[in-house]
């Protein structure tokens, strides 16, 4: 776990060598099948609290089906978002989450906890943000959470698929970001992630953040042997 606090300082997107090593995703995935057995013995185990797993940008459930039979099998209970490809105006996509997450709250009676894999734990953190009576916490992998799209390598596919600039973007993170978080955020981050930035990652304004540093492609965080090892642990503490 590393300090969440780091100098205030101008963030550069991904570089091309880190790009390029974002290939290495099949790898992971290859090595996470090997080791999953093993991961869902040693795992700390839920007890059925409700978890809903959130895609990244352009991607739908189906990218996070891995990681949510992972989750069944210890013992949470584990669903994607529902509402299709994560994409268009983010902002668009909160009331739509927002009815699925009250949904699961009336069913189960408990808080869910929000998995978010990159703009997916963007969407997390917002919803947190907006209702935290109904979150019990959101963890976050390879999230951006400053700099807009200017610390991304895809940064000018996002500006083109919303139709909105840096500034508006920027206008609109500056104005949500006057209200807290108030729930708890854990953050998984690497330093070889070729798609975000990652000290775009680093949450140095709310309150209950963690952070945790693995080694890994942005593309392959979904199976990422270390993401699943951690996801137990932070989903409990």
């Amino acid at each position: 776990m590393n300090d969440k606090k780091l100098p205030n300082e101008k963030i550069s997107p991904p570089s091309l060598f880190l790009g390029i090593m974002e290939g290495r995703a099949g790898l992971e995935a290859g090595a996470l099948l090997l080791q999953l057995p093993l991961l869902r013995l040693l795992a700390q185990r839920g007890k059925g609290e409700p978890v809903i797993v959130l895609p990244g940008f352009m991607a739908d459930d189906m990218s996070t089906v891995v990681m949510r039979r992972f989750l069944n099998g210890i013992g949470y209970r584990a669903s994607g978002w529902g509402i299709g490809m994560n994409r268009g105006r983010m902002l668009d996509l909160l009331q739509p989450l927002l009815e699925k997450i009250r949904t699961t709250f009336e069913e189960t009676g408990q808080k869910v906890k929000l998995v978010g894999w990159s703009r997916g734990g963007m969407l997390g953190r917002e919803i947190a943000r907006d209702c935290p009576d109904l979150i019990e916490r959101v963890v976050t992998i390879g999230s951006p959470v400053k700099g807009g799209t200017e610390v991304s390598s895809i940064g000018n596919w996002v500006r083109r698929e919303t139709g909105m600039t840096p500034a508006a973007m920027s206008e609109i993170l500056r104005q949500r970001q006057t209200v807290p978080i108030k729930v708890p955020i854990r953050s998984i981050y690497s330093r070889f992630d070729g798609v975000v930035a990652w000290k775009a990652c680093i949450d140095d304004v709310n309150p209950d953040v963690n952070h945790y540093e693995i080694h890994g492609s942005h593309v392959g965080m979904g199976t990422n042997v270390e993401v699943f090892k951690l996801l137990p642990k932070l989903l409990r503490n």
